[in-house]
């Protein structure tokens, strides 16, 4: 078992070796293994903008998938004083600024509670196989994932295959599914 900040490291390595291109065939790989999945029967479905720096998985291709579903799509705004989220509905006035610490963001818009939020796609660095992540340490999921619906279903998006087991506390909520290039992992809690 490899703690979490090891974690973080041998991944973010490994996301900045991958090209342009690889990231692209991956991202769009991630967003056709989605469409597959039994969770298209809801409304409001949050998703994250990648952060550039951070090779994140490209979410444009889910995007255009729940806008070609005619889901209501939310998007976060992150507040570092306090490390939580606002969650924002993605309409055609919402404009997106890209903050200090690369995450491009709604500036503001209608606020959406996140009671109201049926399904979170998510960033991640890394997964194990009982559905645990590793982000990047400040817990702004896991704030807001105890504030949605407790069947609120949970997504993580990565490029790379599961690790046998990581670390996890308390604080951590664990995923539903995760979705990687070659393969989607369901977890039963």
């Amino acid at each position: 078992m490899t703690n979490k900040n090891q974690i973080r490291k041998i991944y973010k390595k490994k996301r900045q070796a991958l090209t342009k291109e690889l990231l692209e065939k991956m991202s769009l790989a991630i967003a056709n293994k989605a469409a597959q999945l039994p969770i298209w029967d809801f409304s409001f479905y949050h998703i994250f903008l990648p952060i550039a720096k951070q090779n994140e998985v490209n979410t444009e291709f889910m995007l255009h998938l729940l806008q070609g579903k005619d889901k209501n799509i939310v998007l976060a705004k992150s507040d570092f004083k306090n490390f939580t989220l606002q969650h924002f509905l993605l309409t055609d006035t919402t404009k997106i600024k890209v903050n200090a610490y690369g995450i491009p963001e709604p500036v503001d818009g209608i606020t959406i509670h996140p009671q109201q939020i049926e399904v979170v796609f998510m960033p991640l660095l890394a997964f194990d196989l009982n559905g645990n992540r590793v982000g990047y340490g400040k817990g702004f999921y896991d704030r807001f994932l105890n504030e949605c619906q407790a069947n609120t279903i949970k997504i993580g998006l990565s490029f790379f295959e599961a690790k046998e087991k990581i670390d996890s506390n308390g604080f951590d909520v664990p995923l539903d599914y995760c979705i990687t290039p070659s393969k989607t992992y369901r977890f039963n809690h």
